[in-house]
């Protein structure tokens, strides 16, 4: 059973449009014996993470976040010769696995790794157990480097998303 962070949209009604000056990053929570065994977190690490989810929101930065169930949930897709197979899991690295992640939207990276640096470490946890990603957004793109037509499509794709949140 999978633990599951989830405390919705920043602010209750935060949009999505994207500021100048914002960016996203995705804080992942990487796997180990324990996630990948399926168990529950203890009661004390689930207060501190729903209290960190709440201090993001509050901070109006949450995206999502969810926790993930164990590899033998999922599988993985493999390319070969230009064609995809698939591999059941579970999967034997547990340190190349993610448990859960974090969607903010911050003014910098230096603020993104800030909120990484307070989440809630698990007792007994030493090693990596965050990654800090910077997500990319096609605003990122310089206006010349895609067709005009893409743009549109893109910009009319992200709009139906953004409706379908509300």
């Amino acid at each position: 059973m999978p633990f599951d962070a989830v405390t919705g949209p920043a602010g209750g009604g935060r949009t999505q449009e994207k500021e100048t000056t914002s960016m996203k990053f995705m804080i992942v929570g990487k796997a180990n014996a324990e996630t990948e065994a399926g168990m529950l977190p203890p009661q004390e690490l689930v207060d501190d993470m729903y209290a960190y989810n709440e201090s993001l929101a509050k901070a109006g930065v949450l995206l999502a976040a969810e926790g993930l169930y164990p590899s033998s949930e999922g599988a993985q897709i493999a390319y070969s010769g230009g064609r995809a197979s698939v591999i059941d899991g579970p999967f034997t690295e547990a340190k190349e696995l993610i448990a859960g992640f974090w969607l903010i939207q911050v003014k910098s990276r230096e603020e993104a790794i800030e909120w990484a640096m307070r989440v809630p470490v698990p007792p007994g946890h030493d090693g990596i157990g965050l990654d800090v990603w910077r997500v990319f957004d096609p605003a990122d793109v310089p206006d010349d480097s895609l067709p005009q037509e893409t743009r549109e499509r893109e910009e009319a794709l992200r709009e139906r998303l953004r409706a379908d949140d509300h």
